[in-house]
């Protein structure tokens, strides 16, 4: 499947969705790419599994902003792939570092670069560990087994799109009840 076709494939999955994360952020090895930065050379030319770059560019047309979180020990040589893949115009925060803390780091700082909150984001990963502590951040956390596709893409959106739904029940909820501060004292006078 050509880069084109995933494209208009994933436009399609994303025209399907009323809410939309502002954010969508990716991790790097298995998940970008099938392999391990730290096993490779920076003078070979890396390659994406087969739809994510479809997957991107569609991102980037909806106007979707994306980012990075890669816990690669290996930074100079991710970015130089990022490069020779010519992907680096299309992340607006690129959070590259080695780290014992399972993203959290990367977040907060992908957080304090674009002002966006983490409810409002939304994230692909191959190991599990980050997607628990990512996910308990509010973050909508999608663990992918073979790279993004546009069967990882269309279950992002669709749990985004019921976490946000979600939160915005609670909150109409909350304000309902904040605005009558009494609705508990009259319950208890009936």
């Amino acid at each position: 499947m050509g880069d084109e076709k995933v494209k208009n494939d994933a436009l399609q999955i994303i025209g399907m969705f009323q809410l939309l994360p502002r954010l969508v952020v990716f991790d790097l090895d298995y998940t970008l790419w099938p392999f391990y930065c730290e096993c490779r050379s920076k003078r070979e030319m890396p390659s994406l599994y087969p739809q994510a770059k479809g997957i991107l560019y569609a991102l980037k047309e909806k106007g979707i902003d994306m980012a990075i979180a890669s816990r690669s020990p290996t930074s100079d040589i991710a970015k130089t792939f990022i490069d020779k893949l010519s992907l680096k115009p299309m992340f607006v925060a690129q959070e590259i570092f080695s780290s014992w803390t399972h993203k959290t780091d990367h977040f907060q700082r992908i957080h304090t670069r674009t002002g966006i909150p983490f409810n409002s984001m939304l994230f692909f990963d191959d190991e599990d560990r980050n997607i628990q502590s990512v996910s308990k951040m509010g973050v909508t956390s999608i663990l992918v087994d073979n790279g993004v596709n546009l069967g990882a893409l269309r279950q992002g959106l669709t749990e985004f799109s019921q976490n946000a739904s979600r939160s915005e029940k609670n909150k109409q909820r909350w304000q309902k009840f904040s605005q009558n501060p009494n609705s508990s004292k009259k319950k208890d006078e009936d």
